[in-house]
């Protein structure tokens, strides 16, 4: 069976759970897709933000894929984060992760040196080309310094291979309507940002979410609701999760933040995070503590 390339609905970005001496944990690894599948995800993301991607090795990136892969029924989406400086890592990278079995390559435009609009039509054409992989645009200029303007969405969702996009601007909900507005129906609109503004996203005709990964049976549930056009329910039960979604989002610390929280939830054994993230401090972790109780954690 070929693996999806559909990439609606909730598909959480995997943490990387790290051994205390920084190696990578297989065992916690497959617990945590177990988990992700036990929620009920519609597929799985690795090597984003959320992963610590910009930590892992090539050699790691394979070892991650292929326990990831061997747990995941064959025809999940799984797709690949991709980061890189320039357009023949970003095609390697995805070719690597097309070999590996991945279905979706999420691309983030080339940041070291900032590239023109004319110079980013041409990446995302090349790595979507040569890749070997259907590219999604990661929109987070934030995290990459680079803009991308709607027009310019518009046009890169013309190009052969590239299929969808996740915003993670602000404000994202407004830029989420205004870039499905501007493109063809059949091009996916996704939202990130820890799922803290996914209802609104939603509603403005975005067709999936890719948050962290620690809390997918507890969001499942909203999405439903707002699916089944139960809108109090939805927004209930958002509320209920954004003091837990927004203690995700801190710089520097998140993902110590998503960590602690799969460890308290059983999932992985340790909380280990790469330099340059860091651990939370203990006011902070204490604080984490009030709402995973406050959640019946």
């Amino acid at each position: 069976m070929t693996r999806s390339t559909d990439v609606r609905g909730l598909i959480p970005v995997l943490a990387t759970p790290f051994h205390a001496d920084g190696s990578i944990d297989p065992d916690s690894l497959r617990r945590l897709v177990a988990f992700s599948l036990a929620a009920g995800v519609d597929g799985v993301a690795v090597f984003g933000f959320a992963s610590e991607g910009f930590s892992l090795t090539s050699a790691e990136r394979a070892k991650i894929l292929h326990v990831v892969l061997h747990e995941l029924p064959p025809q999940t989406p799984v797709v690949a984060g991709i980061s890189a400086t320039g357009t023949a890592d970003a095609v390697a990278q995805s070719r690597a992760a097309a070999e590996a079995g991945a279905s979706v390559a999420m691309v983030i435009p080339p940041f070291m040196v900032k590239p023109s609009a004319a110079q980013i039509v041409d990446f995302y054409g090349t790595v979507a080309a040569e890749g070997g992989l259907p590219v999604m645009v990661q929109d987070a200029p934030a995290s990459t310094g680079v803009t991308l303007p709607v027009p310019l969405i518009a046009k890169l969702s013309e190009l052969d291979g590239v299929a969808s996009v996740k915003v993670e601007t602000q404000p994202p909900a407004p830029k989420v309507g205004a870039v499905v507005e501007a493109t063809a129906p059949d091009f996916a609109v996704l939202g990130g940002q820890n799922a803290l503004f996914v209802l609104e996203e939603y509603d403005r005709g975005a067709v999936g979410t890719m948050p962290a990964g620690e809390f997918p049976d507890l969001l499942l549930p909203v999405l439903r609701a707002h699916a089944a056009g139960d809108l109090p329910a939805a927004r209930a039960g958002f509320n209920r999760l954004l003091p837990l979604i927004r203690f995700g989002l801190q710089p520097g610390i998140a993902w110590s933040i998503h960590k602690h929280v799969l460890h308290h939830r059983g999932v992985i054994a340790s909380t280990a995070v790469r330099s340059p993230a860091t651990d939370a401090d203990p006011a902070t972790l204490a604080a984490l503590g009030h709402i995973l109780r406050d959640l019946g954690l």
